[in-house]
């Protein structure tokens, strides 16, 4: 039996090499006539000697010239090395017009806010004419260039335009500082499936964004919409950078998530693609709060991304509990630079806030306090719930590397205020009870979450939340609304003028 066991696995064995060697020889064979092929199709009798040993020694050459100027270099470089150089979108794609297509498609990139230049169009529909003229190659060797050049260039600019319209031109991670929302990118995978496609324009189609949202602002790129109190110049680049962004695809795959949009100022929560609850918020305060800096100047001011330090960050997580009657624990920073400062200008401050000071996790009284030659950090300070706390009567709570959350506010005036980046990057809600009751919904917690809020004497309590909610704070200063009107908000953080100068600087 073990003997049988071990023929059968040696005649396996020699099947699969067979296999193997027979694909290989076929692979070969297919690509042994190649200049017989390209002969027939041009009539150009300079292919006749064209041999796909000759073309690899050419190839390699070519390849190792322009590696550094292409965008994934590295990639093709490998993936040409593994094949044997076997130029797949020449001689799979010239002649039926693909490369053709593919061409088309890449001079109308600006459809997408992108620029054409990027995927050196007019260089490979040069290459195409040139190797399709019956008298336009002249030599084996000058054929051996050419065939190498157009399949260098082709690979690189569908992998290009691949990429971009299904992960974004740009890497968000690589421009923003505070950006820490997960961000699908290409990997060699998805890569590799490039070189495996049949026919381009059914592939190209099918990568179109088809999000009613991108859609929208590729309808209002392309009929020229300007936006209110903007040039259409300014419009032009504000739907660039906002297309790229919906390019990012970083949106929670759930039925249900809650949405902050920085610009806005504007909290949504969002139901199967629809807004079922918004509310004015307040965020972080920006760096360009008086719109000094504009997509018109970003050469001057968008190198480089120099968020204020109150800034919300843009982040995604999951919503898990709420805290009502929070205690604050005031960070060191605003402590140094508001807490201390005010109570060395009135010994009342503290009191009359509800903050108590704290050494080695004992209570001190401030009064024992030398408040001229104090330090924040022999000290914390602990704002107690109450009225006069600066997180009002519930926070709701997600796991973040900034420790920022959505929080009530004692301060409502700020809600009438059309420009609402004032916070210290935490995000004030303009309806707190609003979304508790849409998060949990009628029930006992909700009950204890609304009556805790209306405690005489509060006491902190927490509440888990079952099932965790996402939470999203984006950051889109352009969108297309329920009437069709193109909506643009001010640039506060300056993030704009980063990312077109990203996208306005691509080689």
């Amino acid at each position: 039996m073990i003997a049988a066991t071990k023929i059968y696995i040696k005649l396996f064995t020699i099947i699969l090499l067979a296999t193997a060697v027979l694909s290989q020889s076929c692979k070969k064979k297919s690509r042994s006539d190649m200049g017989q092929i390209l002969y027939q199709k041009t009539h150009n009798k300079v292919f006749k000697d064209i041999t796909p040993d000759g073309l690899a020694a050419v190839f390699q050459k070519v390849l190792a010239r322009e590696k550094h100027n292409l965008a994934y270099g590295s990639f093709i470089s490998k993936f040409y090395q593994q094949n044997n150089y076997d130029p797949v979108f020449v001689m799979d794609h010239i002649f039926n017009k693909d490369l053709n297509t593919a061409v088309t498609y890449y001079q109308n990139a600006g459809q997408h806010g992108l620029n054409p230049e990027i995927f050196k169009a007019n260089e490979i529909a040069q290459l195409v004419n040139k190797l399709n003229d019956k008298k336009g190659v002249k030599t084996p060797d000058e054929a051996y260039y050419d065939i190498a050049e157009l399949e260098i260039l082709s690979a690189n600019a569908l992998l290009r335009y691949s990429n971009a319209l299904q992960y974004g031109a740009i890497n968000p991670k690589t421009i923003y500082v505070r950006y820490y929302i997960p961000t699908p990118r290409p990997d060699t995978a998805s890569m590799a499936k490039v070189f495996q496609i049949t026919d381009i324009k059914t592939y190209l189609d099918s990568i179109q964004p088809k999000a009613p949202q991108y859609i929208a602002l590729q309808k209002a790129l392309a009929d020229g919409t300007t936006a209110d109190g903007l040039s259409a110049e300014e419009t032009k680049r504000l739907i660039t950078v906002n297309l790229e962004r919906l390019r990012w695809r970083n949106v929670p795959n759930a039925h249900k998530y809650v949405r902050v949009n920085i610009p806005a100022f504007q909290l949504d929560v969002m139901e199967d693609g629809k807004s079922v609850l918004n509310m004015k918020v307040c965020v972080g305060q920006g760096r360009n709060n008086n719109n000094s800096e504009t997509l018109m100047n970003y050469t001057d001011t968008g190198k480089v991304d120099k968020p204020n330090r109150h800034s919300t960050p843009q982040l995604s997580s999951l919503i898990h509990s709420v805290d009502v009657n929070p205690v604050w624990n005031i960070p060191k920073s605003i402590a140094s630079k508001e807490i201390i400062v005010e109570a060395k200008k009135d010994r009342y401050y503290l009191e009359n806030k509800g903050i108590n000071v704290y050494q080695d996790g004992k209570l001190v009284d401030p009064d024992d306090i030398d408040w001229d030659n104090v330090s924040a950090a022999d000290y914390e300070f602990k704002q107690q719930p109450g009225d006069q706390n600066s997180l009002g009567k519930i926070k709701f709570l997600f796991n973040n590397q900034s420790s920022v959350y959505l929080h009530d506010t004692p301060a409502k005036d700020a809600f009438s205020m059309s420009m609402r980046a004032i916070s210290h990057g935490c995000v004030r809600l303009g309806d707190p009870k609003g979304l508790a009751l849409n998060l949990f919904g009628e029930g006992p917690k909700l009950d204890l979450i609304l009556k805790d809020m209306e405690l005489d004497k509060p006491e902190p309590t927490s509440v888990s939340l079952t099932p965790k909610v996402p939470v999203l704070i984006t950051y889109q200063t352009a969108w297309v609304d329920d009437a069709g009107t193109l909506q643009a908000r001010r640039d506060v953080y300056g993030l704009d003028i980063v990312l077109y100068n990203a996208l306005a600087t691509l080689k």
